[in-house]
């Protein structure tokens, strides 16, 4: 028959063994094992330190005192680590234990501690507390199997706990990042998605999961670069660096527009050199695509805007030159004026090109002063009359305006912007330039008798570039003059619409904030 401390450690360590196997949380592990060391070793009390990169740490306790544990953990945590912890550090923890113990409990408490160790590695510490009764050799046994399979369960429990704290870290950075991102299996299944790529294609995240990759990236038209399939019937991965780029428009969950995508396949492979997954990046290149757009209108506008006013010029220039003929008076100054026109035209989209890239670099740099909007209005009225003979600019200012802090100039551009645009627009008729004061802010109105803004124009008006297509046939111009007007107005904390409770023409608001002067 095996004696009594025997049965006990049989049964104490298949009870640990149990622990083992059921519970990898450290915390509920930890209070497990000290339970059963105080069980079977009769102890009234006891704690569990525990080694980390920042030093020891008791994790758990029973039957301690408050005082006594917030009296030690400082002592604790000025154990320096030595290069043989179970010789240096566990002789240092034990002296202040024994030493503490018999000072407070007058030499009624014995103590035993045994350290957790796997391998080479210690991980921390058992202490229990006794009174009276001394540990004998077999207590001490007892608790020394005891701990070393109480070590290997906190090492699975701590090993659990990392790889759960890297899975949730995956998952943190994987959902916090803006491109869209899927980790395919090695049978192209789709393992896991972000929520980026769930915005993206309008699917939730869960769903997704399990489904093959060819059921999601789905191609509008043919895409720029080699698929996936045929990269891979055509031999890839080859290498674990092997990216493969595709660009293209992807078919959206319900949404019957398509957004443009760049893909990223890059291979995750093992050492023995298998293919383990394949991580795909989707990034949105909506705002490229609208870029490469940009690029492509601005070359065109400003090449035909640029061309016209040029041509001209030398048309008119080589005229006047020619030997063979010789001009009359009218002849020459009507040439003279058509090259001046269209010179100052030059020389206005040149302006507006400058305007745009200053605005791109840093904003408009206002230099305001003291503004009366009123004699603005009627300078720009003046001048633009003299521009058109088959309109009639009015003035209409009901109410004397505020002087107001404003950079005269840019208002100045302003206005003419809007009023330039009456005159290219619409037919003979009147352009009337309206003012007046409404709570804080000066509004100012420019409305003319022409078919209107189309409602399908009235989103993009303000953007740059953009040109009605009639417009674009029917009038000259380069897309920049209202773009500009609102960046002007903005800079001054203004803003500016369209005014569609006008029921003829067009009608173009816009308002500035009134700091007077006194």
């Amino acid at each position: 028959m095996l004696p009594d401390f025997r049965v006990r450690q049989r049964d104490y360590l298949l009870e640990i063994s149990r622990a083992i196997s059921q519970e990898l949380d450290l915390d509920k592990l930890l209070e497990r094992i000290l339970q059963i060391s105080l069980e079977m070793l009769a102890g009234q009390a006891g704690l569990i330190a525990l080694r980390n990169s920042e030093g020891w740490q008791i994790r758990v306790s029973s039957g301690l005192p408050p005082a006594f544990l917030h009296f030690l953990e400082p002592q604790f945590a000025q154990i320096t680590e030595e290069q043989d912890p179970e010789d240096s550090e566990l002789k240092e923890i034990n002296r202040l234990l024994g030493s503490y113990t018999q000072a407070i409990t007058m030499g009624r408490l014995s103590s035993v501690g045994l350290p957790l160790i796997t391998g080479q590695r210690i991980l921390g510490v058992i202490f229990v507390f006794r009174e009276f009764a001394a540990f004998s050799t077999n207590d001490r046994t007892l608790l020394s199997s005891f701990a070393d399979q109480a070590a290997i369960a906190v090492q699975n429990a701590q090993l659990y706990t990392q790889v759960e704290n890297d899975r949730r870290r995956v998952t943190g950075l994987l959902d916090s990042a803006a491109d869209g991102i899927l980790i395919l299996t090695q049978d192209l299944h789709i393992e896991s998605a972000n929520k980026s790529f769930s915005f993206i294609y309008g699917e939730p995240s869960k769903s997704l999961i399990g489904k093959a990759h060819d059921e999601i990236i789905q191609w509008e038209k043919p895409p720029h670069g080699m698929t996936l399939s045929e990269a891979i019937a055509d031999g890839w991965p080859l290498t674990p660096h092997a990216s493969l780029y595709v660009e293209g428009d992807l078919k959206r969950k319900d949404n019957p527009i398509p957004i443009p995508v760049g893909i990223t396949y890059a291979p995750l492979i093992s050492q023995e050199g298998k293919l383990v997954n394949i991580i795909t990046t989707i990034r949105d290149i909506t705002r490229f695509r609208q870029a490469d757009e940009l690029k492509a209108t601005f070359i065109s506008v400003i090449s035909h805007e640029l061309k016209t006013p040029v041509a001209l010029i030398k048309g008119y220039a080589g005229t006047l030159r020619r030997d063979d003929a010789r001009w009359d008076k009218d002849v020459v100054n009507e040439s003279l004026q058509v090259i001046e026109e269209e010179a100052d035209r030059l020389s206005e989209y040149i302006e507006n090109l400058l305007d745009v890239t200053r605005l791109q670099a840093e904003g408009f740099s206002l230099k305001r002063n003291d503004t009366q909007i009123a004699d603005i209005i009627q300078h720009v009225a003046e001048r633009m009359q003299t521009q058109t003979s088959g309109h009639r600019i009015i003035v209409d200012i009901p109410q004397p305006l505020p002087i107001i802090m404003a950079d005269d100039t840019r208002i100045n551009q302003v206005i003419t912007n809007l009023v330039s645009n009456s005159i290219k627009y619409s037919p003979d008729g009147e352009i009337r330039i309206k003012a007046v004061c409404r709570g804080e802010n000066l509004i100012v109105c420019v409305s003319d008798d022409g078919p209107g803004i189309d409602p399908n124009d009235a989103p993009y008006i303000f953007d740059r570039f953009y040109r009605s297509p009639n417009a674009t046939r029917q009038t000259k111009g380069a897309g920049l003059g209202l773009f500009l007007a609102k960046s002007i107005v903005q800079s001054h904390g203004g803003r500016i619409w369209i005014d569609s409770d006008h029921s003829k023409g067009t009608r173009i608001c816009f308002c500035l904030p009134m700091t007077t002067v006194d």
